[in-house]
Order: structure tokens, then C-alpha cells, then sequence
């Protein structure tokens, strides 16, 4: 077993609660951690045998772009596309961060993390 980790994905989104969120959009931040059995692409150097983090990114970022009021909504949308379409994943941690939010405080981001193991 192995790690994957596609780290600091950068989007411009319109995700929030906020009507104002909705219309002007923020910066935010996706990592995605996924663990999958390495050993075959470790040993035959061909990217069919592995999980090809292009299509993790490709997937933050198409999920990004459809509006939820919620990180979590953000957050469970990738992480159940990633066990739908990649197969050899066995599990998968994305953590969405929000850079700067609109809390009236001096923060530099807000995240939430979610995890999921495939069943």
C-alpha cells in the first residue's frame, strides 16, 4: 500500500453561505491524499498500473466549480467521484481550505477534512 498526495490546488470558487460569496468568489486550497496498492506501478514504470493524479486534479477542480454553500458538500462530491472513477484507490482524504473567509476575524483560511475508505 501507498500514498498519493496532489497537494495545494488552487481555484477561484463561488462556494458559501453569503449571497456576496456567491457573486464575488474567494481563493481556495484542495489536497487529496489517496492510498492505493503501489507495488505493480513501482516495479513496471507504467502509468496504467497506478493512480494517475492528473485525474485527481481534473476532478478537484471540476468539483470546485459547482457552487455549495458548504465545504463538506465540496469535500464528500470529490471524495465519492475519486472511489467512482479510480478504482485501485482503497481510500481517500480531501481537505478544502478556504483562504481568507468573510468571518469579521484576522484568519487566514478555514478547512474541513473528510476521509473515506472504499466498502
Amino acid at each position: 500500500m501507498g500514498t498519493i498526495k496532489v497537494e495545494n490546488i488552487r481555484t477561484y470558487s463561488y462556494h458559501g453561505c453569503l449571497e456576496e460569496e456567491a457573486k464575488i468568489g474567494s481563493d481556495y486550497r484542495v489536497d487529496i491524499a489517496v492510498k492505493a496498492d503501489l507495488e505493480k506501478s513501482s516495479s513496471t514504470d507504467r502509468l496504467s498500473d497506478t493512480v494517475d493524479y492528473v485525474h485527481l486534479n481534473l476532478i478537484a477542480k471540476q468539483e470546485m466549480a459547482i457552487r455549495s454553500e458548504l465545504l463538506e458538500h465540496v469535500a464528500k462530491r470529490i471524495i465519492d467521484r475519486v472511489l467512482v472513477e479510480i478504482p485501485m484507490v482503497q481510500k481517500v482524504k480531501v481537505a478544502v481550505s478556504k483562504i481568507n473567509p468573510p468571518i469579521g476575524g484576522d484568519v487566514e483560511q478555514v478547512t474541513v477534512v473528510l476521509s473515506e475508505k472504499r466498502k
